[in-house]
């Protein structure tokens, strides 16, 4: 498929890429989008939840009376879960919530992801900037005349020091490296904007990767 190049005034500068049909015009593997975009997720949980057990609590560990003879319960120490500051019963420990999601999967729903945006009209290409100086005002009125007020992806194709500067501070938009893009950042955006190398590069890399 042609996508026309825009210039950084939000003008078509008669260029076009042609991005690979076998990467933006599938059949969109939903559930593989949505593994991807849950494994994503649960894997920024840092998981630290944690209560203390009797064991950890402070406090005596004398039996405060005795077993039987008493009319009441039995009770061990102060520590016990049943009094206020003792240790609780069955609490969260840490752990992860990672899971594994096969390569090929992960794979299929990023390629998944790119077609659902390529049938929406909603992949913008622009040429390559060189920016001498970083500023973030000028980068975005660039992506104000591109895409409007729309939450953006930008994506470039090797880490640009300049042009990532330009670009952090800006609401509604994640600046990110062609080989760090996963299928949560597709999804999340609604509109994706190459650079005119990055979207090159989809034709020098093998259709799966």
């Amino acid at each position: 498929m042609q996508v026309d190049v825009y210039n950084s005034k939000g003008e078509k500068t008669g260029r076009s890429v042609e991005l690979p049909e076998d990467i933006f015009n599938i059949e969109p593997n939903d559930h593989c989008i949505y593994l991807a975009v849950k494994q994503y997720l649960a894997a920024q949980r840092q998981g630290t939840h944690k209560t203390k057990t009797r064991a950890e609590v402070h406090g005596a560990s004398k039996k405060l009376h005795r077993q039987k003879g008493t009319g009441g319960s039995r009770k061990g120490n102060i520590r016990n879960p049943l009094y206020k500051g003792g240790g609780a019963v069955n609490g969260p420990l840490p752990h992860g919530y990672d899971f594994k999601v096969n390569r090929k999967v992960k794979d299929l729903a990023k390629m998944s992801a790119l077609s659902h945006k390529a049938r929406a009209n909603k992949i913008v290409v622009v040429e390559d900037l060189n920016i001498e100086t970083p500023k973030t005002k000028d980068f975005a009125t660039m992506l104000g005349k591109i895409n409007g007020t729309q939450k953006s992806l930008f994506i470039m194709p090797e880490y640009d020091a300049k042009l990532y500067m330009s670009a952090r501070n800006i609401d509604r938009n994640k600046t990110v490296v062609l080989s760090d893009m996963n299928t949560y950042d597709l999804v999340n955006a609604q509109v994706l904007v190459f650079t005119e190398a990055a979207a090159k590069m989809f034709n020098e890399a093998p259709a799966e990767a």
